[in-house]
């Protein structure tokens, strides 16, 4: 609001009401931004951090048809004209939007691994304009994390790393990114879940953090902030055409990689060599296991951590390190958190003995065919009692090897025909399938099968293998029987 100002005769007076009425004008904008300040605690989180925030532009070559063919995917008019047809194609930049923050001064940015992912140039725009081009780091595709630098010609400012493992469900955050392109746009909401598991598309990752903050195309890579101005995760995925649902990556497990992606250009995570699943009431009443709460091991790889430590399928972990596991999920990044090399501590329960193991980690490997991804393995589905259930299996011969083409030193009881409509193939249990245990027992021959059914229980647990893979799956008997 503006003040009345007094008269003043001559040029003397004119300059001093200009000076009051300026004063004025400046007072009242000064404290408007205080006012704001005090009734939203956002801004002067958004003033601090903005910047810290970085967009990132990328761009990427990609052949495109010169000219549009009409029966350019007519398989026949490709075998005939393909080598020409490769003639008329161009290489086309395509371009993408996404979002980083700054984690040292000397210019390292923090962001998704999808955001630069394969692409052959990276600009970055601070938050004064200036922009530069940027070089990876090191990337983990795993937990879809990033590290690029740029040059910078002074030192930047940086975002303090809060603590995600502290995060409540229904605290506040901020969101600050470059969604569609729109530059620094800030969203605000809460926490709506943790520990989300997302595996859709092109998203495979156990222990999100849930966000009702809009979270768009762009603003993957942004920070997550608290109210202390902390960054607490890095925004990453959202779900199609959901409203309200964005997912963060927690920042603690960027603190877990950062330095081994600056220092090797990966992570260089631990690895046990096995597979393992939750321990479900069905699977523990099986295996008269009193603990309500660890992982059951599936396969241990041979010449694996694991393996060499003396762990056994069927057994089940109920510690590491001392401290009691939770889940699958709490297991896997428990293990993951420890480097190659170090010691890991578990109490075991095995036909019901506790024992206590030590198995001093692998360097997790590279290959798929290593299977370094089996520890997070956890193969939902169930399986019926036999021909109850619509399932009938037979001991392995020398037949059903050739027909199956199984391995000539395979044994156990193979699952040979699966009734149409019946439980058995509702829950997914396929012909060939190998059934290896029932009830924590081996079967062989059908009087192994017909003692490990002995077993008076309202569950039957059993061990399938398929294609190599084994894993358990647990059914409660009552009312499972076909009609």
């Amino acid at each position: 609001m503006l003040r009345v100002v007094p008269k003043f005769k001559g040029c003397l007076g004119f300059a001093l009401a200009l000076l009051l009425a300026l004063e004025a004008v400046g007072g009242g904008a000064a404290q408007a931004a205080s006012n704001a300040a005090a009734l939203s605690p956002v801004v002067p989180i958004v003033k601090k951090a903005s910047p810290a925030v970085v967009n990132i532009d990328v761009e990427t070559k990609a052949k495109r048809t010169a000219v549009p063919f009409p029966f350019d995917d007519d398989p026949i008019f490709r075998h005939f004209f393909g080598e020409a047809f490769k003639n008329f194609t161009r290489s086309v930049p395509m371009k993408g939007r996404g979002s980083g923050f700054i984690v040292s001064k000397e210019g390292q940015i923090l962001t998704n691994n999808h955001v630069i992912d394969g692409v052959d140039k990276i600009t970055v725009t601070l938050s004064d304009g200036k922009t530069y081009s940027a070089k990876v780091v090191g990337k983990d595709p795993t937990f879809d994390l990033a590290v690029i630098k740029i040059d910078p010609e002074q030192d930047l400012p940086v975002l303090p790393l809060g603590d995600s493992d502290t995060v409540e469900v229904g605290e506040w955050v901020v969101a600050i990114g470059n969604p569609y392109g729109l530059e620094h746009s800030v969203t605000v909401g809460v926490i709506s879940a943790k520990n989300r598991s997302i595996h859709a598309r092109d998203v495979n990752f156990d222990g999100f953090l849930q966000t009702d903050a809009a979270i768009n195309p762009g603003n993957s890579g942004g920070p997550l902030l608290n109210m202390d101005g902390e960054v607490v995760g890095i925004n990453t995925a959202i779900l199609p055409y959901a409203q309200g649902l964005g997912f963060a990556v927690p920042v603690n497990m960027a603190k877990q990689i950062m330095g081994d992606l600056v220092s090797y250009g990966k992570v260089k995570r631990g690895w046990l060599g096995i597979s393992v699943q939750n321990l479900t009431p069905e699977i523990a009443e099986a295996y008269g296991v009193e603990e309500k709460s660890g992982v059951i091991v599936g396969d241990v790889f041979a010449d694996s951590a694991a393996d060499k430590a003396g762990l056994m399928r069927g057994d089940v972990v109920t510690a590491l390190n001392g401290e009691k596991v939770k889940d699958v999920l709490w297991f896997v990044n428990k293990v993951r958190s420890q480097a190659p090399n170090s010691e890991l501590r578990m109490d075991v329960l095995r036909e019901g003995k506790k024992l206590t193991l030590k198995a001093r980690l692998n360097e997790r490997p590279d290959d798929p065919d290593g299977k370094p991804s089996s520890e997070s393995d956890s193969i939902e589905g169930a399986s019926e009692a036999l021909e109850k259930v619509g399932l009938r299996v037979a001991p392995i011969n020398r037949e059903l090897r050739r027909e199956y083409k199984l391995d000539p030193k395979s044994d156990g009881l193979l699952v040979v025909e699966v009734e149409d409509g019946s439980p058995a193939q509702m829950a997914g249990i396929g012909e060939g399938d190998r059934l290896l245990q029932v009830n924590g027992r081996k079967v062989v021959t059908v009087e192994d099968l017909k003692g490990a059914m002995q077993k008076k229980s309202d569950s039957v647990v059993l061990l399938i293998d398929r294609g190599g893979k084994t894993f358990f799956v647990s059914l409660q008997k009552n009312g499972s029987e076909s009609k």
